[in-house]
């Protein structure tokens, strides 16, 4: 199949500032057989109204409406169980694709007969401006390295949903999306990267990402409750996390110029 079907999720929380930009870069993409499921979870804005519009020019976004706010991971399962496409890719609802990302991706996946692939991505802040810093990863990345350092962008990740089937997303309101490669890569062992940027992450102000202390605690929670280690086990996994995030992933967060 030459150009298969790509299903896109998108949870969405009160993003009435930022999910016009997100959507547009979705149907900005040179690579047009795709289908956009976004969910919004129980938002209190605009946001709604703003996807309504959408899905009126454009039936290739769908929308699915949570009656209480579930989480981020419950979110996207709902729109997981909407999916028909080959392949699965994520998006949220305040990030931007650049406007070759699943061009490039599909063919990379097809070309090397992989079933799994990423990208590098840039940093942007709240207003969309560039923070001019590219994310980087290994090459190849092995599950040994994942299991130590979440190297996969979530609005990077693309997967073959004929090899692995639909995969669950946990309902954990945190990291999910880092136990979904982790799933991913028990089983593949090891990854290739398209090593160039395709993709923009917003950091928002009290994000997850922003905050040093919640990116501790909640990677500890998944060793806790993901890898199902005891408290010792799960310390001594930490303590090759830090290293791994003070030491060795700088070396992957590459200057702009």
């Amino acid at each position: 199949m030459k150009n298969p079907l790509v299903s896109i999720i998108t949870p969405a929380f009160n993003s009435e500032k930022y999910i016009t930009e997100s959507i547009q870069s979705v149907l900005n993409q040179t690579y047009q057989n795709w289908e956009m499921i976004i969910v919004d979870d129980a938002s209190s804005d605009a946001t709604i109204s703003i996807i309504e519009e959408f899905i009126k020019k454009d039936n290739r976004i769908k929308i699915c409406k949570h009656h209480e706010n579930a989480g981020t991971g419950i979110a996207r399962n709902t729109a997981l169980n909407e999916t028909s496409g080959k392949y699965i890719a994520f998006l949220d609802a305040d990030d931007v694709w650049k406007p070759t990302k699943l061009e490039k991706q599909v063919h990379f996946l097809q070309i090397n007969k992989i079933p799994f692939t990423f990208s590098f991505y840039e940093i942007i802040d709240e207003n969309g401006k560039a923070l001019n810093k590219r994310i980087e990863s290994p090459l190849i990345l092995s599950y040994q390295q994942l299991f130590f350092c979440n190297y996969v962008g979530n609005l990077t990740g693309i997967y073959d949903v004929d090899y692995f089937g639909k995969i669950s997303i946990s309902s954990i309101r945190k990291r999910q999306d880092w136990m979904l490669w982790l799933r991913i890569l028990q089983k593949i062992k090891s990854a290739p990267v398209i090593p160039e940027s395709l993709a923009y992450y917003r950091i928002r102000k009290n994000s997850i990402s922003a905050s040093k202390f919640d990116l501790v605690y909640h990677n500890f929670k998944v060793y806790r409750t993901f890898h199902g280690y005891n408290l010792f086990v799960s310390l001594l996994c930490m303590t090759g996390f830090l290293f791994t995030q003070l030491l060795i992933k700088p070396r992957y967060i590459k200057a702009m110029i």
